[in-house]
Parts: C-alpha cells; structure tokens; sequence
C-alpha cells in the first residue's frame, strides 16, 4: 500500500509539472526492509516493526534521526512525510522538520503532542520550504520528550521534483513557476462582484460589497503571473466614501475629514505560489493625522475571465495613531508581471475599538512597479516558514466532534455578549486552536489568519508582566529595585524611593487621586499619557500626577501610568545589564521569547513614543494574529514559561501571577478578584460542579471588551470585542466539561 501512495504522488506531480520538465523521485523512503542505514542518529533510534509496518522509532527526549540530500538542478521540490507519536505527557512532543541551508535553520513540518500519542500517522503532504536547487537539504525527526519511554516515529518520506534543464528556480522574482500553497482549481469562476469590468474601468468609490467578493473563491486557479515590486495608490487623501457607525468623541462631524481617507499607500510586496505578503509588518507610521497602516499577508489566484490578469487580495488594518484602535479591511486588484494593474478596491467594515466605529470603501487608481527585491530567496523561506509554525486549527464547531457534548456556543459569544461586536474568538487544547468567524458588518473577514487585533491592557500582563518575570529569571532580585533608582524623572517628587518594579506591576504604588474602583483612570487627565507623543511629556505625568496617600503594596489603585514606569524602569535596568543598545522589548519579550515560540512578524510589534527615545508602551500598544494570541498565551498559561523544556521566567513569579503561589496572591481589585505582576484572577467558587473551596482562575483583560483566560486545565479561552463587555464563565464552565478545571 505505501508503494501505491508514493506512485501516486508522484504521477500527480508529474502531470502539474510544467511544460518542457521532466518529474523524478529524489527519495521515497518507508523503511520497509528494515533498515536505516544513512540516517545520522543520536540516541536511541532503531528500525521499528509494528503489526508488520516498519517505521524509524526514536525513543527518549536526546534521540534524533536526520537524513541529507541534493536537490541541485530539480525545481518544485516537494517533501512529505508521515510522523507518529506514543505515550507523550504534559509539554513533551514529536518533531519533523526540515532544513534547506545544512541545518542552519529549520521548518517545521509536523509537531505532534500530548493528546496526537496514539500511534496514528499523521501526514505534512506539503513542508512549506524552498527546496529547489538545495546542496544540502535535511529531513530530521526529534523526540522532545522528557522521558526514555517516550516514543516518536517517521515513516513515508518522499521527495519529489522536476528536472531543471534551464538552471532556474521556482523561488526567483518576476517568475511563474512556484507552486507554494498550489491552487487547483479550473479558474472558471461565476463573479457578480468586483468583477473584471468593475476593477478595470469602474469609479470611485463604487459601492460596499460582501467580504465573500475578496476571498479565494473555490475554483480558483493558482496564479499565472508573479509578484515582487512596489504597489502604489492614488487620490487616497480625497478618495472613497466613508459611513460612520459611533463616534464617541465627535471626531468627524458631517464635511469631510481627514479621518474619512486612507493614508498614502506605496509599499513592497513579494509573492511566493498563491500567498503575498509585505516587506513591512507592524504600524507603519505616515505623515497621515490620524492613521497609520498595518500590512498583513494576504493571497493571489487566477480567475479565467479576468482576460489573463492574476487576482490579488491584501488585508490591512488602519490603526489610529498613537493609540491602539484597529480597523481591519481588504484590498483587492489585477495585475500582471509587466506591471499592467487594474484600479484597487477596498472595503474596512469591522475593527476592534469601542469608541470609533465606520465603514470606508473605494476604488483607487493605481500602479505597479516590478522590482529585485533584495534578499527575496530569504524572505520567501522566512514567510513560509511563519506559515508552516502556525498552531494547527479547527473552527469551534469542531468541538462538538472531537469532544461530544460540547457547545460551542458557550465559547463564540459567552454569556450574551452580543456576537455582532466579536471581532474573534477561540479556544485552545490539545494543540489545536478553535477558532470563531471574524464577523464584520458584511459577511465575514475572509482572510482570518491575517486579521489584527490589538491588545489594549491585555500588554500589561503580556509584556509588563512577562518582561518581569524574563528579567528576574536572568537577574534575581530585579522585582525588587526601586523606581527611584531606574527612572530619574520619578526622583523630584520624592514618592517613589520606597516603591519597587513589584509594587508598579501590582498596581499598588501608594500613589494615587481616589481610591475608588478606576476612578483615576477614567479620569481626564489621564490623556496627557494617552495622547501625548514624546516618552518626557509621558513620563513626567506618570511620575508626577498622583500624590502619596499610602504605604506601597498595600492598596490597589489601577493606572496605566504605573506600567509605564515599569517599562521605563525595566528597559533602564537592561540597559545597565547588556549595554546602551538593548531594549527591553525587542530584546526581552521578542529575542528571549517570541521569536522563539513562532510569533508572527505583526505580534513583535510594539507601539513607541514618536521621538528619539523610542519608549515602549509596556501598558498597551500590542498587536497580534490569532495564531499569536495562541501561541504566547499557550507558552504563558499551559506550558509553564517553557520553551522546548528550558524554563524561561521566573517560575516563582509566573505562578504568583497565575496564582498558584499562595504566598503572593497579589492585590485585592474587588471582592472576589486579584491582581498580580500584571495578571488578573477571579475565584468563581460554586460556579465549577464538582469542585470545592476557592477557584481562582487568571485572565488577561484588555479596554473594550478583550478577554483572554488561562485555565488551569491546559486550556486558552479568548475574544476581542467592542461592546465594553467582558464575560467569560460560561465559558469556563464548558471547557471543565471536556477538562476538570477544578484546582
């Protein structure tokens, strides 16, 4: 039977395989004679027989196998391979992967866990790598497991291409021939909307659409012409229509408005099979007022009546200046590798903001320049290597299937959160992520992976509270250091000598105007933090605002002004540590940790003060994909502040956060709540059946209406919302019927 597959593959990419090159198998390896002779191996790792099916078995977290090849001269390189698993525990795993530069760097190709253990193959038919014209291409498996009686195995390798008689490379600019992420449709689409005739010729701002309009549709055909070059937008400053939904603060009025129109539009854009994506991630700043952009990958398809023309769709965001709001929409246009392009049309009608709500649509002219985009082999291998890390996902709904009796409804909108204000939601276990629509006032966002949301307060656990914990694990006692002694614009006033970096993460200076629940925060004059440009104008508030009323640690009194000096605090004391160049973010949260654990180039974003210094935010200002908000609060609440079994964080302060430390449980918000190094807890004793006695479970919260929760059954429930609404027990409750939650 495996020798019928691996033909069978094979003929499949001999018959996709372009005109004038010739397929050939490079290695089709199933281990069936028992031997593993060429595979460099550390640990135990033996040919295994199991019920007449040989596999190679790697036994034990120091085992590996690796193989080497040459696909030099074979172009539409492909590598499949199966992986299996058997008894994993908590944090242990499977690894395939596959390296293209001699083991420089690494894909991963599969990576299976605790929950994936029960010996069944699991298939990558596709590594997403560039694997054409490779001296040295590697295949490895790994067990990261902790035990010696943890087992991986790797079956069913096969390596395919086409013989490259012109010396060229699927990979190169301005080319056609890379078939990453292949479409296989016919290209004989039915399109009622932005159709070719309307791209081509139609007048701005022409009318909003169904997001359905900007998505792959399902036959599409995978494209004829390639991307790599620079596109650029015309008239976006008195371009388009604009529809307001809520503006709380009167920001608009009736006559036209800054606000109203896109910023000026000219960036890169390098494409690789179906998928394009941008040089640039993160908020882009402009010389715009209002808006800056944020650039996500997006993708690329042929459609038979588009008269030869390649169909390109990229999601964007608008995210307001200096503050965290974020409006997310779809460009779409024509073009070919000659720079022919068509008008861009847009559309924005959903966002993540409780206090700016609108629709802005159009039809732009526009241009294409075609490009060598330096270093564009690199930037190819890096976007699919993000791809191929990302965490595997089902929808919600799913959970009905893989745990019966399951609602999922429980987790789409808990507890009558109006579901029209969900941007989305999703629930992590077993190393899959659930994920909900992400809904828009026109149909759903059709590229959901690519979708920012932003953090908000949730940056006070995630980056204050974390970069905390980094710090300590690699410093002890920093925790304790005076603010006085790390953020000179705190030493006039004389409050702040006796207050530590522990006290700021635990909103318990002793500094403060009212003690009564976020009456300070709420107040006006908080926007000389929130809407000031420079790190002095906001420092010096943040320093100088409150007064002493208290002894510090005792009273808990919220200001975003307090993890502000935290960060300022933190990144002074790195920089005594490592030198004038570090930072505590890029250096702390995204080198230590992020990159580490797959973050995506938008979630290693921070927002910065506009001038020299830089500052980072620390109290808000994040950015993320779905795929990141999974991956760093899975690393945070269910693997411990692990990665690949090294402990990054202090584990002492990471469990007082999560309020497995009962020796610090942080401060006391209100009843029935805590607040600890940035994180919040909530007990819902008597709410969880079964379980008895206090059960504090802790949450991220962030303004507007986002919630993230880490459950102590190795689960992640989330939402980004904009209702100023933020329930989460029903959901809690249903994810202790497919895991007791119970402490």
């Amino acid at each position: 039977m495996k020798i019928i597959r691996h033909l069978t593959i094979a003929a499949l990419l001999s018959a996709c395989a372009s005109p004038g090159l010739s397929a050939a198998t490079l290695l089709d390896e199933n281990f069936q004679d028992g031997n593993i002779a060429g595979w460099n191996t550390t640990g135990t790792v033996y040919a295994n027989a199991y019920y007449g099916n040989y596999s190679i078995g790697l036994r034990g977290g120091t085992a590996s196998a690796t193989y080497t090849l040459s696909t030099s001269g074979y172009v539409n390189v492909n590598i499949s391979l199966d992986i299996s698993a058997h008894s994993l525990e908590y944090g242990e795993s499977c690894i395939a992967e596959v390296s293209n530069n001699g083991g420089s760097s690494w894909v991963n190709a599969l990576t299976l866990s605790n929950g994936q253990d029960n010996s069944a193959l699991y298939t990558a038919s596709s590594v997403a790598i560039d694997a054409d014209n490779k001296s040295q291409l590697m295949i490895r498996y790994r067990n990261g497991g902790n035990d010696y009686y943890d087992y991986c195995y790797g079956d069913n390798i096969l390596v395919t291409g086409d013989v490259d008689s012109g010396g060229g490379s699927s990979s190169g600019g301005g080319s056609n021939d890379d078939y990453y992420d292949e479409l296989s449709g016919s290209g004989n689409v039915s399109r009622s909307l932005l159709t070719y005739n309307t791209l081509m010729n139609g007048s701005d701002p022409g009318s909003r659409v169904n997001l359905s309009a900007y998505a792959v549709p399902q036959n599409a055909a995978h494209p004829l012409n390639a991307f790599a070059g620079t596109l650029t937008l015309s008239g976006e400053a008195s371009g388009g229509s604009f529809s307001e939904v809520k503006d709380t603060y009167n920001y608009t009025g009736s006559g036209d408005n800054t606000r109203k129109h896109l910023p000026e539009f000219s960036f890169q854009f390098v494409q690789t099979g179906s998928h394009i994506f941008p040089l640039q991630r993160g908020s882009i700043a402009s010389a715009h007022p209002n808006w800056e952009y944020v650039l996500t990958p997006g993708r690329v398809w042929q459609e038979n009546s588009d008269s030869g023309y390649t169909r390109a769709a990229i999601p964007f965001a608008l995210q307001q200046r200096n503050a965290n709001c974020m409006h997310n929409g779809v460009m779409t246009f024509l073009f070919k590798e000659d720079g022919s392009t068509s008008k861009v049309a847009y559309q924005i009608s959903s966002e993540t903001c409780l206090y700016f709500k609108a629709d802005w649509w159009g039809l732009l002219d526009a241009s294409y320049t075609p490009e060598t985009i330096a270093n564009q082999s690199q930037l190819i291998q890096d976007y699919q290597a993000e791809i191929a890390g990302r965490m595997p996902t089902k929808p919600l709904s799913a959970l009905s299937t893989d745990y019966p009796g399951t609602d999922p409804s429980a987790f789409e909108a808990p507890n009558s959160t109006d579901a029209s204000h969900v941007s989305t939601a999703g629930f992590i276990y077993g190393g899959v992520h659930y994920r909900g629509d992400c809904v828009t006032r026109y149909g759903n966002y059709p590229y959901c992976d690519s979708m920012v949301v932003p953090s908000y307060s949730s940056a006070k656990s995630f980056f204050g509270g974390v970069a905390m914990m980094r710090l300590e694990k690699l410093y002890p006692g920093v925790r304790n250091t005076s603010v006085a002694s790390h953020v000179p614009a705190c030493n006039s006033n004389g409050n702040w000598s006796d207050v530590t970096l522990n006290n700021l993460l635990d909103m318990a200076t002793g500094n403060y105007g009212n003690a009564t629940y976020m009456e300070d925060e709420g107040a006006s004059h908080t926007d000389n933090l929130f809407l000031t440009d420079s790190h002095s104008s906001k420092i010096s508030y943040s320093c100088t605002q409150y007064s002493r009323k208290t002894t510090p640690g005792s009273q808990w009194v919220y200001h975003t002004s307090d993890t502000y000096i935290a960060g300022t605090h933190m990144n002074d004391y790195l920089k005594d540590q490592q030198g004038s160049n570090a930072d505590i973010f890029d250096d702390t949260i995204v080198a230590d940790l992020w990159q580490p654990i797959g973050v995506s180039p938008t979630g290693q974003y921070t927002r910065r003060t506009y001038d020299s210094v830089e500052q980072p935010f620390a109290g808000w200002g994040l950015m993320w994909l779905p795929d990141d908000v999974a991956k760093i609060a899975s690393f945070v609440g269910i693997d411990g502040g692990e990665i690949n079994g090294q402990e990054m964080l202090d584990s002492n302060q990471l469990d007082a956060a999560l309020q497995r430390n009962n020796g610090d449980t942080g401060t006391v918000p209100l009843a029935d709540y805590r607040y600890n190094n940035g994180f919040w807890a909530h007990n819902v004793s008597g709410n969880l059946s079964g379980c008895s006695g206090d059960q504090w479970i802790p949450f991220l919260s962030g303004y507007g209406g986002i919630t993230l929760v880490l459950l102590p059954n190795d689960s992640v429930y989330y939402y980004f919302s904009d209702n100023d609404t933020y329930y989460w027990l029903e959901a809690v409750q249903e994810a202790h019927q497919i895991q007791s939650a119970c402490q």
